[in-house]
């Protein structure tokens, strides 16, 4: 017997990843318009006042917070909505009771939510190299910091959609806290810009510690230290496994 379904899994990925295709040209549209919006607007009217930040250009410095504020939204809704739509329409008893273990069906729709995420943050680097000259100085870091970011908040997309009972709080994580918290985490400035005491309250937002180490792998900068930022990832995966654990060990809004 093989430690791993790898029919089982390879047949959820697929049905995911056929699913995002349907849709690929408004997936790929998306992102390169909202790209080339937020280099017009934060590159153009802000970049021609505040032209450096760090001794980076400010068009080259908001591109890993873009990246960051686009894989983290994805990421999130590409899981939660991948776990949802089973529980919404019945089917998910059916992979409840199909020869796939808890860990075998994660690994199916997280790799797929995974996947789409990276797939639209090269999109989105490869559009800011049309508007800016990006550099990237730790390609190695780079790549593991996206696949991280991805994988671990692919993780938590799929908390929510199982907690999730109807759209609305499907929504309301990802739009409400997220987000907000992405835009406040220094995506498109340096926190040691802001005065105390809001540069030290700063610190306790999670967003900061993502942004930084990714930034850090393009420019050599950031607001907080490299180990701090994958300590933070790394805690907050365990942490999402975790919970996942559980909600399939007891069953926590997926059997009646």
């Amino acid at each position: 017997m093989p430690l791993i379904n790898h029919n089982g899994v390879w047949a959820i990925y697929r049905t995911e990843m056929a699913r995002a295709l349907r849709t690929v040209w408004q997936s790929i549209a998306t992102p390169v318009i909202t790209t080339a919006l937020y280099f017009v607007v934060f590159g153009g009217a802000i970049g021609s006042h505040m032209q450096q930040i760090g001794g980076v250009d400010y068009g080259a410095f908001i591109v890993p917070g873009l990246i960051m504020l686009t894989l983290l939204t994805q990421s999130i809704s590409n899981a939660s909505i991948a776990i949802y739509f089973p529980k919404f329409t019945g089917t998910i008893f059916e992979i409840l009771s199909a020869p796939l273990s808890a860990f075998e069906a994660v690994l199916a729709y997280v790799g797929a939510a995974a996947t789409k995420s990276v797939a639209i943050g090269l999109i989105i680097l490869l559009t800011a190299t049309f508007f800016v000259k990006v550099e990237i100085l730790h390609p190695f870091w780079m790549i593991a910091f996206l696949l991280l970011t991805s994988i671990t908040f692919s993780l938590f997309g799929f908390i929510i959609g199982i907690w999730a009972r109807n759209f609305e709080q499907l929504a309301i994580i990802p739009s409400l806290v997220v987000t907000p918290l992405t835009f406040l985490g220094g995506a498109f400035y340096s926190i040691d810009m802001l005065p105390q005491p809001w540069r030290t309250l700063s610190l306790f937002n999670p967003v900061v510690y993502l942004v930084s180490g990714f930034r850090w792998s393009f420019h050599g900068v950031g607001d907080v230290s490299v180990a701090a930022s994958l300590g933070f990832t790394a805690g907050f995966m365990v942490l999402c496994l975790a919970v996942l654990w559980w909600m399939f060990r007891t069953g926590y809004r997926l059997k009646p």
